[in-house]
C-alpha cells in the first residue's frame, strides 16, 4: 500500500487509535486535508532557514508528496509516519536513498550527499564532522566501483554491512524529531 516510499505493508502496521490520533492532529494543523509546503514548514517551526537547510526540507516534502501533486494528504501523512515509526531499517534505507537522490537520476553523487548532510546540519545544528568529511567517509567506505555515485544496492549493502556507519546515517538522518514537533502540536507562530 506504501510501497513508492518503500514502506511497504498495510494500514494495519498502525492500529486504529493511533491512525485517530494522528488524523485529528493532521486536520487541526491542517482543515483542508492537504498539507502544502508553507503549511508543512509552518507545523514543524522551519523559517528563515538559509538556502541549503530550506531545500532540504522542500526534498523532505517532496518526497513525503508521493503523487506529486504539491501537497501531503493523509495517507501520505500516515505512510510517512508508518515509515519513520514502524519501518524496518532497508525500507528506511531506501527512503533516505529517495531523498539523498535529489535530482531522481537512481545514484547519489558526492554533491547532493554533501548538499544534504549541509542543510541536515543548518537544521539540527553542530555536528561531529564536517559535511565534506561525512560525503568523503560514506563515498570512501560504500562506492565499491569508485564511479563517484551510489547506487541503491550499494548505499543499502554498504550502510548495512557497516555497524559504525548504520548509526551515524540514522542519527544524522532520523525524521523522529520531525514527528516529536508534530505529535507535541507545537506550532509557533510568526
Amino acid at each position: 500500500m506504501f510501497d513508492a516510499m518503500g514502506a511497504a505493508g498495510s494500514a494495519d502496521d498502525i492500529n486504529a487509535m493511533e491512525i485517530h490520533h494522528w488524523y485529528t492532529k493532521f486536520m487541526k494543523e491542517c482543515p483542508s486535508g492537504q498539507l502544502c509546503l508553507h503549511e508543512f514548514k509552518h507545523v514543524l517551526d522551519l523559517h528563515g532557514l538559509n538556502p541549503e537547510a530550506n531545500s532540504y526540507v522542500e526534498q523532505v516534502f517532496h518526497t513525503f508528496d508521493m503523487n506529486k501533486d504539491g501537497f501531503i494528504d493523509f495517507l501520505e501523512f500516515i505512510a510517512a509516519i508508518n515509515l519513520v515509526i514502524r519501518g524496518k531499517i532497508d525500507q528506511k534505507l531506501k527512503w533516505y536513498f529517495k531523498l539523498y537522490d535529489a535530482d531522481g537520476n537512481g545514484c547519489i553523487d558526492k554533491k547532493e550527499l554533501l548538499s544534504i548532510f549541509t542543510a541536515i546540519q543548518a537544521i539540527n545544528g553542530h555536528t561531529n564532522m564536517s559535511a565534506e568529511e561525512f560525503t568523503n567517509m560514506i563515498f570512501q567506505k560504500i562506492d565499491v566501483n569508485n564511479d563517484g555515485e551510489l547506487t541503491l544496492e550499494e548505499f543499502i549493502n554498504g550502510v548495512e554491512s557497516d555497524e559504525d556507519l548504520m548509526e551515524l546515517i540514522t542519527k544524522n538522518f532520523d525524521l523522529s524529531n520531525v514527528l516529536k514537533v508534530i505529535q507535541s502540536g507545537r506550532r509557533h507562530s510568526i
